[in-house]
């Protein structure tokens, strides 16, 4: 991108999700237009976005027409196919760039990017079948969790090992996918980082954040988090490091457990993240203006926090509380506009405020 863009240009999003219906309210507030490109009818963004492509990720033609009419390409979630990839970026400016996604995409290529810049991961193997199982047990050993190198999110494609004598079981539920085993360990909380960079380099990180999980889905995220200013200046630093290995555009989540030996790297994503959804009402600039700033070729924003929030995600019947939310003068609510309620379903969020 060799200039900014002007208001009034769009911005293509792959995805039309609760985090591209979020860009695009972003994008709106900034003067761009959107141009989702989802798969599924009626999704969260086209509520809110310019224009919608429904679509196949292998419908080619599709995916000619939809960049010919946007000026830079991000996504919202990681997993889209290489083929779609591989069409556009010949077409128009993809940000953030493929590196990031080939990387996030498979968590052993994850942890080996990782652990090249040097940053503390848990221990981990490569796990393809029966015998590299048996091999990556005695070398890890249990408690452990067997997670699939792909597509795995929200606590799915995941098995956990309690003692050895749960490997084969462990392994049928990945159901033959490459997958990786992760020595357990033992943390005494989760934080996270969510950081953008722009084109030219500039890097801003919002407040780590202290996150707490039900059933594998994050429940709350807590600003600012209990634990050590040493320890939030050395993850900000770690997300930071990251991003400029990779030549990073946009916005970036780093989650990190917290130990008495220091931080140890969860895992990356390389887009907005669930945790920095309290940047909505805590921040001057929230994570999804940042990260439209940033592939826009825009200045960042300013993501200094000027309030305590506690973020609570509204998960399936969570939905039932909403008269007593809509009473609290503290509480800012967000709605996905999902029509179906379900079970374990990410409804919406609401974003407490505790002190201001």
């Amino acid at each position: 991108m060799t200039s900014p863009l002007v208001p009034g240009s769009t911005i293509g999003i792959l995805g039309g999700g609760q985090l591209g219906r979020m860009l695009s309210v972003a994008a709106s507030r900034l003067g761009f237009k959107s141009h989702i490109f989802e798969p599924s009818a009626n999704p969260p963004a086209a509520d809110v976005a310019h224009r919608v492509t429904t679509a196949s990720y292998e419908d080619q033609d599709a995916l000619k027409a939809f960049a010919e009419t946007v000026d830079v390409i991000t996504y919202e979630f990681e997993n889209i196919p290489t083929s779609a990839l591989d069409l556009l970026e010949t077409l128009r400016p993809i940000r953030p760039g493929r590196e990031a996604l080939r990387i996030s995409q498979d968590r052993l290529i994850e942890k080996a990017f990782l652990a090249d810049l040097g940053l503390a991961i848990a221990p981990y193997a490569d796990v393809t079948d029966s015998t590299s199982m048996t091999a990556a047990v005695e070398a890890i050993g249990a408690p452990s969790i067997l997670k699939t190198r792909r597509f795995g999110y929200d606590g799915k494609g995941q098995a956990r090992l309690k003692s050895a004598e749960d490997a084969a079981e462990a392994l049928a539920e990945m159901n033959g996918a490459p997958a990786v085993l992760e020595g357990f360990v033992n943390f005494t909380c989760e934080i996270s980082v969510i950081a953008a960079r722009s084109a030219d380099g500039q890097v801003s990180a919002f407040d780590p954040g202290q996150n707490v999980h039900r059933d594998g889905i994050l429940h709350t995220t807590t600003v600012p988090a209990k634990v050590p200013a040493k320890l939030q200046m050395d993850a900000v630093l770690m997300a930071a490091k990251i991003l400029n290995a990779l030549d990073y555009v946009g916005v970036m989540g780093v989650e990190f457990f917290v130990t008495p030996q220091g931080l140890i790297i969860n895992e990356i994503a390389p887009r907005v993240h669930n945790s920095g959804h309290w940047t909505q009402n805590g921040c001057v600039s929230c994570q999804f203006e940042q990260h439209i700033r940033a592939v826009a070729g825009w200045p960042l924003g300013d993501g200094q926090r000027h309030s305590d929030v506690v973020m609570e995600n509204l998960i399936g019947n969570d939905m039932d509380r909403m008269p007593e939310l809509m009473a609290d003068p503290t509480c800012a609510l967000h709605l996905y506009g999902k029509a179906d309620v379900k079970p374990g379903r990410k409804m919406a969020h609401v974003n407490r405020i505790t002190k201001g």
